[in-house]
């Protein structure tokens, strides 16, 4: 086992990008930031880092196929001591979230728990485990915004439901991406039951779905918001319409088009924070 592994395994980007997009909403939700705030990145950091690694903990046999550079099929970390590390980050975000207020630690608890059984269960369930995926990326602007009350959560379910959607776009290509691994850990996913390619359509769907939701912001913060965010779903549909005419999960891989949305996403966020920051 080695440090590295342990740092590995939390993905430490993913969790740090879903900690920003907490704070990022109760900016915009409140239109300012105080250091309370600085507790919404350390819960969702925490929760969303033992997420990462009780993934991996059930993961392990789909990994040693699908991605075997990954800390426990490489053996940089046992798979008992990454179930600890699992229980540990839980709590320990948990116990940070008593001290917001309790929408969010009811956020936190009930984020604990799905994380867990979407890797120990819901993944594996076509679509459901796509579903759950897709809600707890969303779930970090409605947990930042009910930093600032019921108001502040409500204010956010447009940028939230944007976010579903692109979501499950991507979880839908990612599935298409691992159709060899996930047929021998026994998983039925959606591109197992249906086919890349249609899988591949469902996806340019939802990212379709998702820029045409993007635009409701546009009530808020005007035209130049909806040239910044024009960017970014272009950058998105041409990212989507790419894997279009795959039909093998290498195709798929190759496309980047998971990559892309992945990083659009935090375009988002960049487009968000400098809309509250000018337009608001």
């Amino acid at each position: 086992m080695s440090a590295a592994g342990f740092l590995n395994i939390i993905r430490p980007a993913n969790a740090v990008m879903a900690g920003v997009a907490a704070v990022v909403a109760y900016l915009i939700a409140t239109g300012t930031l105080v250091l309370a705030a600085l507790l919404l990145f350390i819960v969702v950091v925490l929760i969303t880092a033992a997420g990462n690694v009780i993934n991996d903990y059930f993961d392990a046999e789909i990994d040693a196929v699908n991605r075997a550079d990954r800390p426990i099929p490489s053996g940089q970390v046992s798979r008992n001591a990454a179930l600890r590390y699992a229980v540990l980050l839980f709590a320990a975000g948990i116990v940070v979230s008593l001290f917001t207020n309790p929408i969010c630690a009811g956020i936190a608890l009930f984020n604990s728990f799905l994380l867990a059984l979407y890797a120990a269960r819901f993944k594996s369930m076509p679509v459901v485990g796509n579903v759950v995926v897709a809600y707890l990326s969303a779930s970090m602007f409605l947990f930042g915004g009910a930093f600032a009350g019921t108001g502040g959560l409500i204010s956010l379910l447009p940028l939230a439901f944007m976010t579903f959607l692109a979501m499950m776009a991507r979880e839908l290509l990612k599935d298409a991406e691992d159709v060899e691994g996930d047929a021998v850990g026994g998983a039925s996913t959606l591109p197992i039951r249906i086919g890349v390619k249609k899988t591949a359509y469902c996806a340019f769907v939802f990212v379709l779905l998702s820029s045409i939701a993007s635009i409701v912001p546009f009530w808020w913060w005007g035209v130049p918001y909806l040239v910044m965010i024009g960017i970014v779903d272009l950058t998105l549909i041409a990212a989507a319409y790419r894997a279009l005419h795959c039909d093998r999960p290498a195709c798929i891989r190759d496309s980047g088009a998971s990559a892309v949305l992945k990083y659009s996403m935090f375009a988002s966020l960049i487009v968000f924070v400098l809309s509250v920051l000018f337009l608001g």
